[in-house]
């Protein structure tokens, strides 16, 4: 993503990186065959393997939908969005017999029924593409996508705390997801991890909202 914060700046960025690409998935630096290394690391691990598979899930920042469809093919009901219309409809055509449900939607702007009604939320490099002053409103707008006794599975580049960050994409220092407990989620498991042909270090970060007392 550029470095503009304006939401027709970011919808211009990425919609002419998708038309670029024509259809070519390959084009697409963030693109892949499959899920993202980080979100199937989560998939295998003991915490992953014991979330049970079922009820609502969506993935945010969607892009051409691998990430999607692997939450649909462990067993999750998925809503999938993007800012970009272009993407929209390339997954939709990359999956025509998809049981996912994909909308064009601004991180900012949700719709009023998504809030807090997924079971499990997929954030992968959405936050490290957003520059500083964006990053911590988006990151309340996704942690309030997560339905009491749901979850969060976060995914970003990594760096230390008084590690320079170039971008985008930013990596981001331990720190910057802490807002995820200002936003009322509890931390489950963290993990700094090489992940990817090309090792490079990330978080892996799962959060949970407490069910309410009764």
């Amino acid at each position: 993503m550029s470095g503009a914060g304006g939401h027709e700046d970011r919808l211009a960025w990425f919609d002419e990186l998708y038309r670029r690409a024509g259809d070519d998935a390959d084009a697409v630096p963030w693109s892949r065959a499959g899920p993202h290394p980080g979100l199937d690391h989560w998939a295998k691990s003991a915490i992953g393997r014991g979330a049970g598979h079922a009820g609502r899930a969506i993935d945010v920042g969607c892009g051409l939908g691998d990430n999607a469809e692997f939450l649909a093919s462990l067993g999750y009901d998925v809503t999938a969005f993007d800012l970009s219309e272009t993407a929209i409809d390339w997954a939709k055509r990359r999956f025509s017999d998809t049981a996912v449900s994909y909308a064009v939607a601004d991180l900012f702007a949700l719709p009023v029924e998504w809030h807090g009604a997924f079971d499990l939320v997929s954030e992968v490099y959405t936050l490290q593409a957003l520059p500083a002053d964006l990053r911590q409103g988006a990151l309340r707008a996704i942690a309030g996508l997560v339905a009491p006794g749901g979850r969060i599975v976060v995914v970003c580049l990594a760096r230390d705390e008084d590690e320079h960050a170039d971008g985008p994409p930013w990596p981001l220092a331990r720190s910057e997801l802490s807002g995820f407990g200002d936003a009322g989620l509890a931390p489950v498991t963290f993990e700094d991890v090489v992940l990817g042909d090309n090792q490079r270090r990330h978080f892996v970060a799962v959060y949970e909202r407490a069910e309410p007392e009764t």
